[in-house]
């Protein structure tokens, strides 16, 4: 299960919390939903010692090393209390060494070789006793390079650029040399185990599942039950920073669909929840229930308006627990939710290795036809948090050097979606019912077969007005005589008398303020437009016929032909608008259809209702797409990594060394001795050389200003292949006991499980 080592997450349900952010503000029910998270932050000295935190986890740790393939988001909770991490990340996802551990790490060479000297501090220690030093650094590097395949490693990225490891000028210095410039250096050796636990491939591969052999953070491990449902962290005697509040943290697991009675029953203390459980606590603690705008008007002071407020309150927990049950809504209300932006987004994934989304275009036409904003919107609803799209590949929207570049794909455009798959060969019509010019016919090629246009009696010289009778039935605008060059009844030129007649009358002025505006997504509207276009271009073909000028005499010309593409498209949008089942499209006799494949079970619920939106909005540009529901286990195994779909949504964790850790996902593919394809982590199974390129010169480019540029070139590129559509950041809901502090949803944050606890009374 290489995706799941790779850190790639199933979506979890999205909150739905009933609550605005000024009710959740006043209530102390929910945190400010900025950048930086809400954890409840207070000064140690408002924290009490002592006590236990019970932490639910999904599942529980099948070993404790972070770097092997089936680590779990309790292996990192248990690495980040118990070892070494020389670089924390803040709330924008900017690594800061952290001085508990480093004096100082900077590079000191870079000719004729990159070096990086640590500085370590002297007062770390393991719990052994043994100071932390160069040779836990050169035991990590050994393990991690990629040249011993006994090691049973997720990843080697940077660890495999080193040249050696040496101690430095005392016994507190580290000196690394790498081969070859490596920009993200600080990713490295965090965390950094004792050597012991690398020295060699059984202890790494087995030795690890149970046990740490020595630990450096506020908390070492002190006992992992039999069947590893909990797992007791008790503060470190030997730390030597400040003295953990809490004497110990559990980690519980729990699945995601029993916290909600786990919260009930007072099991836990901390959880990630989603949006049912959201809404339950919003409503146990009187929130949830609809906000009077003016709720404060007429009172006669600030009092009067809290006192209203406050009964306001009262009434809605009443109705709670109704609802909910007496002791339920009591349990929950001991509970209040804390919430951020999550470092992991949601995408749709496009796989490029055969079929229709092996063209780009129709993946471009998939990109546009997909309405990211109202995506996001539903998917956000309710949590208090910014519901704009992702518009980057590469970091996120509360991360430092964020820039939106999804450019032209990062909004919907009916018509460009309509134009991209019409060039790849795609109409509509080809399978049965009308054709996309209003006549009746039946496949391309019968059709093709039976064509008898060229002695002008099949309607399209506008004789028998099968056109205009169709037009003018949808509510549109009759198309002008499309006869060009010869003159009607009246003996006026076509594009005179098309002017005449035309059904929209707009002065010159008018014509100039929306023959240049974008064409609009409804059918109507495009129709509308296109009647505009077409009057517009008549008036100037006529005009340039009058002055003799050839130069104004193309101009017309051409934008008469764009006006009779928009006319086109706007025949199709009403087709697929009228009768969706006659305007799937086809090529070669065959339909436009796209398996997508979801994951079942209850976990995934928001996921599917995304899955389903994205679905309609493909219909109405003509792409079928054919859901198929799979188990969760499965989803990835099975379908993902085999390859075995068209469209498919799943997360990735954010990460703040993209020139490192994003290249695996969209790398080019590239064939292997045998026959395979190796795709690394690239899921979509489409990449270029120059993305490729963009991605080892940032990973070597030291100047921070510049490797961003270098990032950014590359994301527009992953934007422009089309294999995957970033579509929004998860949100991060975490219900917290009310009395806890510096815990809960910390966004990018790095936790400080040394001052989390509870407040003093």
């Amino acid at each position: 299960m290489a995706a799941l080592a790779a850190g790639v997450l199933l979506p979890l349900p999205l909150a739905a919390c009933g609550s605005s952010d000024s009710q959740d503000a006043e209530a102390g029910n929910v945190g400010s939903a900025r950048a930086g998270g809400d954890v409840r932050a207070a000064a140690r000295q408002q924290i009490a010692s002592g006590g236990t935190l019970r932490w639910a986890v999904d599942a529980p740790p099948s070993t404790f090393n972070v770097f092997q393939p089936d680590s779990t988001e309790a292996t990192q909770r248990v690495a980040g209390a118990t070892l070494p991490s020389l670089f924390a990340l803040d709330k924008r996802g900017r690594p800061q060494a952290d001085p508990d551990f480093l004096r100082s790490a900077e590079v000191t060479d870079t000719d004729p070789r990159q070096t990086v000297v640590y500085k370590l501090n002297p007062k770390a220690r393991w719990s052994d006793g043994r100071r932390l030093g160069a040779a836990d650094f050169r035991a990590q590097w050994k393990a991690l390079r990629g040249k011993n395949h006994a090691y049973w490693t997720a990843r080697n990225a940077g660890y495999d650029r080193i040249r050696k490891i040496t101690k430095g000028d005392g016994d507190d210095e580290v000196k690394v040399v790498f081969n070859k410039p490596y920009a993200d250096w600080r990713s490295l050796f965090t965390p950094l185990y004792p050597k012991q636990a690398m020295r060699s491939p059984k202890v790494f591969n087995d030795g690890l599942r149970t046990s740490l052999p020595a630990a450096a953070g506020p908390f070492r491990v002190a006992k992992a039950g039999k069947d590893r449902s909990r797992t007791l962290l008790k503060r470190n005697p030997r730390w030597w920073g400040d003295r953990a509040k809490l004497d110990s943290i559990v980690l519980t697991a729990v699945p995601r669909d029993e916290r909600t009675a786990a919260l009930a029953k007072g099991k836990v203390d901390v959880a990630d929840i989603g949006a049912s459980t959201a809404e339950r606590i919003g409503a146990s603690n009187g929130l949830g229930g609809p906000q009077r705008p003016d709720a404060a008007e007429g009172a006669k002071n600030a009092a009067e308006a809290r006192q209203q407020e406050a009964k306001r309150r009262e009434a809605r927990k009443r109705k709670a627990r109704e609802r909910l049950g007496a002791a339920t809504a009591r349990a929950l209300g001991d509970y209040e939710v804390r919430r951020a932006l999550d470092p992991a987004y949601t995408q749709l994934t496009l796989n490029a290795s055969g079929g229709p989304l092996a063209d780009e275009r129709v993946r471009r036409a998939v990109a546009q036809a997909i309405d990211r904003d109202e995506l996001a919107e539903k998917a956000l609803a309710g949590t208090g948090l910014p519901d704009d799209p992702l518009g980057s590949h590469l970091r996120m929207a509360d991360q430092d050097g964020y820039r939106d570049n999804s450019g032209a794909f990062g909004s919907a455009d009916l018509d460009s979606a309509q134009s991209l798959l019409a060039d790849a060969g795609w109409k509509t019509g080809g399978l049965a019912g009308p054709k996309a010019d209003g006549s009746a016919g039946k496949a391309d090629g019968e059709q093709k077969k039976q064509g008898k246009a060229k002695d002008g009696k099949d309607g399209k010289d506008g004789k028998d007005g099968k056109d205009g009778e169709q037009d003018r039935a949808d509510g549109g605008p009759a198309e002008p005589p499309a006869a060009a060059g010869s003159p009607d009844a009246g003996g006026r030129a076509p594009h005179r008398a098309a002017a005449e007649g035309s059904v929209v009358r707009l002065t010159a002025a008018q014509i100039a303020r929306v023959v240049d505006r974008p064409l609009g997504l409804a059918a109507s509207t495009t129709a509308q437009r296109g009647a505009v276009l077409a009057q517009a271009a008549h008036s100037n073909l006529a005009s340039a016929e009058q002055a003799g000028s050839e130069r104004k005499l193309s101009r017309a010309r051409a934008a008469l032909e764009t006006a009779e593409k928009v006319q086109a498209t706007a025949r199709e949008m009403r087709l697929l608008a009228g009768d969706p089942a006659s305007a799937v499209r086809s090529k070669d006799g065959k339909p436009l259809a796209l398996r997508f494949v979801l994951p079942s079970g209850k976990g995934s619920a928001q996921l599917r209702a995304t899955g389903k939106r994205i679905a309609r909005m493909l219909n109405e540009v003509g792409i079928r797409t054919q859901i198929k529901e799979v188990p969760g286990d499965s989803y990835f195994k099975d379908h993902i990594a085999s390859g075995d779909y068209d469209l498919a949504l799943f997360s990735w964790p954010a990460t703040a060394f993209p020139a490192t850790e994003a290249r695996p996902i969209f790398a080019k593919p590239r064939a292997a001795s045998d026959g395979s394809l190796l795709i690394e982590q690239n899921y979509a199974r489409v990449g270029t050389d120059r993305i490729d390129q963009l991605f080892e010169q940032a990973a070597a480019e030291l100047d921070d200003g510049r490797r961003q540029e270098l990032m950014e070139k590359a994301d527009r590129r992953i934007w422009a292949v089309a294999g995957s559509l970033p579509l929004y950041q998860r949100p991060q809901l975490v219900a917290v006991k009310r009395d806890l502090a510096n815990v809960g949803a910390s966004g990018f944050a790095s936790p400080a499980y040394e001052d989390m606890g509870r407040r003093k009374s």
